[in-house]
């Protein structure tokens, strides 16, 4: 279950990152309109921060074990 969790963090943090670097701002209206409008404007560092984060950990969960190896068969020895 923890392999899904940091998998789908992965992939979300990767997809915001490209989301980043295209584009540059973004205004957020509140939905009841009495509020004013916040600008958000991320700083440089932050698209490739999110991108890297996001496919080294996709790429961590996909080279990682599948779980405990079963154990040895016995040996015989006569």
């Amino acid at each position: 279950m923890w392999k899904s969790v940091f998998l789908a963090s992965g992939i979300f943090a990767t997809l915001l990152g490209v989301e980043m670097l295209l584009i540059d701002s973004a205004t957020v209206i509140p939905l009841d309109g009495r509020g004013t409008p916040r600008h958000f404007t991320a700083p440089d560092w932050a698209p490739w921060t999110l991108l890297s984060t996001g496919a080294v950990t996709i790429l961590h969960l996909c080279t990682a074990a599948k779980g405990p190896s079963p154990p040895p068969p016995a040996r015989h020895s006569f």
